[in-house]
This record gives C-alpha cells, structure tokens and sequence, in this order.
C-alpha cells in the first residue's frame, strides 16, 4: 500500500532530515515486524477490512506535523497497512516554529503534533492541546515510571511520551586527546578548538549548558546567573564555527570540525556509522528532554489520532521506531525487545547516577525568557 507522505523544510533553526543517516540499526527481525503488524490491527482503535479500507469510515489522511528527524517512510507504511489510513507530514524546526503555525490556524490542518516536553506544557496553558480519553488508548501503564505522570502534563491528560534523550558533544576521537567530559572543556580548550566547534542554535539548550558549566540551573530565573552565562558564552564566541543545530554532521565526519554540540539521538546514530566519532554526556549536567504526541484542539480527524497513538504506544512499533530514528523509549516492554547492544548504551540509555545530574527545560516566565531572546539575540548576530 503506497503511503501518502510530503516533507516540508523550513529554514532558521533546525531538525533536519537526513535519511540515511537515523536509520541508527537497521532492524531485521520480521518476527518482531510481523507482531507489530498484527498487534496494532487487534488494538488499534480503527481496523481493517482484508483489502485494507478501514470498517469505521476513517479513511481520511492522518495529517501529522513533527520534527524532520522523525520522518520515516517505513514506519508510516507499517501504520496505513495495519489501519488502511494514509498519512501526510510536513514538518518544522522548532517547537516555536510549531507553536506559531498553531495559533495561526494550523491546529485546524494537523491532528497531530510532536510538542517537546516545556512545549507540551505551554501549549496546554494556551488551550491548544485535546484532553485525550484515556479509554480509547491501550499501553499507557507500559511506561517507565517518570513518564506515568509527567511533570510537564500530569497523568499524560493532554500528550503522550514518544522519545526522551539528552543533550551532549560529539567528537572525533583522533582529533582530541584528553577528550572532553564536562562543558568546561569548551573554554579550556578553547584555542585548540577555535573554528572547529559548533554549538546548538537553540536558546535553551546553548544558555542552559553554560548555565550548567557555572553550577547553575537549565531552569534559572535569575538574571545575574543568566548574566553570567551570556557573559561565558561571549569569552568562547570567538571559537565558536557557528550556532548550528543540524547541518554540521558533513563537515564533523569529513574531518573539517572537532566537536559539536547534539541531541542524542544524533550522538548515537552517527558513531554507529562512524566509528571515530562518540558520544559524551557532559558530567555537571545535561538538559533530559522528552518529545512527546498531542492531538490540537481543532484536529480534523481525531479518530485517525487515535490511531496513531495507539500504534506508537504498540510495544513492537516503539522497538522499530528507536532502532530506526535512535532515541530513546519511555516503554518498559519495548525496551525488552531492543537488542543487547542498545539495552546496555549508557548513551542512549544513560544510568540513574548520570540522569541525576541532568534536568528538563521548563517554560520560563515571559520577563526570563525575553532575557534569553535579548542575550541570544546579541550572541548569535554577526
């Protein structure tokens, strides 16, 4: 069954779809694919008939809109031939690239969305997000406990988790010795990396990390701390190549820059291919983010949501989805179904001593973060 699916690139801060490269492990096991099939068909909430049309009338497009990286042909296939719905995507590069198509009516074009965790809670407060009925989802008390009851959306009323990860630095190991292990690296480094060093084009996250080298809080709203990073951001400006969130891989595998700044699901996929380059977890701290999937208010087709949350939540479907596009799952029994290999990768699947020191971005008041935009503003100008 041919799956109906476009990709929409925008510009400015990015996710970017690089196929070939988040297929991170191939996955092989038709076993396993053929339970995926056949588990979404018996609790999925829409089912088909033998030549594929769904019995419910549902079998209007899925419209789904989400981070360029979790595009995969493959897994939509696996969905519109268990449940005969076909799907379009288009995809953004920020949460506020999506949260700005929302409120200007595209709420009413989607009947999914991709929200990370602080946007989750944002768009909740904003009554953009459907409260989900429970009863018609199948797998919720399959997550890890941290995702039972999310601080970002308590007791998933409003969202489900999909992905959790980390934010860390890649490196090619024939390039550094000593290697790095914390943020402070950066500055200490500082000479020998000039020109050779992309940092992620996302306020949050580029603030939050240098806000964790001083000792402080990702979360900090207190302006003499954000100060002081904006400040320790401006001593290593002069090293930085560019503020790049996606686009650098190229030039880190030709050899042409060091070291970058990543989400992890990037950080392990490359190695996999790579073998010169790993994946560092930074020990004073790392933001923990989790993307999660939400139906807007206004979706147009709230039954084929439905759908598609269900066959996300499926154990065999998740499995497929993190050795395809190489983040991490909230599902305990996908999890088991992960081969050796990935169950023991203290980078995708970080210990508790390592999580500890790590935390979740959380929205910020407006005065706090128009403090942010101020800082990042000067610091990414030319």
């Amino acid at each position: 069954m041919t799956v109906r699916w476009s990709k929409t690139r925008s510009v400015g801060r990015s996710r970017p779809y690089h196929f070939s490269r988040r297929r991170f492990l191939q996955f092989s096991t038709a076993t396993v694919s053929s339970l995926a099939l056949a588990n979404c068909r018996q609790s999925g909430t829409n089912t088909s008939d033998p030549d594929g049309a769904p019995t419910d009338g549902t079998n209007k497009p899925l419209y789904i809109y989400t981070w360029s990286d979790y595009v995969d042909g493959e897994v939509y296939d696996r969905f519109t031939q268990a449940t005969g719905i076909p799907i379009e995507v288009q995809t953004y590069d920020s949460n506020e690239t999506m949260l700005a198509k929302i409120q200007a009516g595209g709420g009413q074009q989607f009947s999914i969305l991709y929200p990370s965790d602080y946007m989750v809670q944002q768009m909740i407060e904003l009554g953009l997000l459907a409260t989900l009925d429970h009863s018609k989802l199948t797998g919720l008390e399959d997550l890890r406990g941290p995702w039972q009851n999310p601080t970002y959306d308590p007791n998933n009323a409003h969202s489900i988790p999909l992905s959790w990860g980390t934010t860390g630095l890649i490196y090619d190991t024939t390039k550094l010795s000593p290697p790095p292990a914390d943020w402070a690296y950066l500055w200490e480094r500082q000479d020998a990396l000039t020109g050779r060093l992309t940092l992620l084009d996302d306020v949050r996250e580029t603030l939050g990390a240098t806000l964790a080298s001083l000792g402080y809080s990702y979360n900090t709203t207190d302006p003499g701390q954000i100060e002081a990073a904006f400040k320790r951001l401006q001593e290593l400006k002069p090293a930085i190549a560019q503020f790049s969130s996606f686009g650098w891989e190229d030039s880190l595998i030709a050899g042409d820059l060091d070291l970058c700044m990543t989400y992890s699901h990037l950080g392990n996929a490359l190695p996999a291919e790579h073998p010169n380059l790993r994946y560092v977890i930074p020990t004073s701290g790392s933001s923990l983010w989790t993307d999660a999937i939400a139906i807007p208010k206004t979706a147009p087709n709230p039954e084929a949501a439905y759908a598609w949350l269900n066959f996300m939540l499926e154990p065999e479907n998740a499995a497929f989805a993190v050795q395809k596009l190489g983040f991490a799952t909230p599902s305990k029994s996908a999890f088991e179904l992960l081969p050796a290999e990935l169950q023991d990768s203290e980078t995708l699947f970080p210990p508790e001593s390592v999580l500890a020191n790590c935390e979740g971005i959380a929205p910020l008041d407006t005065a706090t973060s128009d403090l942010f935009d101020r800082y990042w503003t000067e610091l990414t100008s030319a």
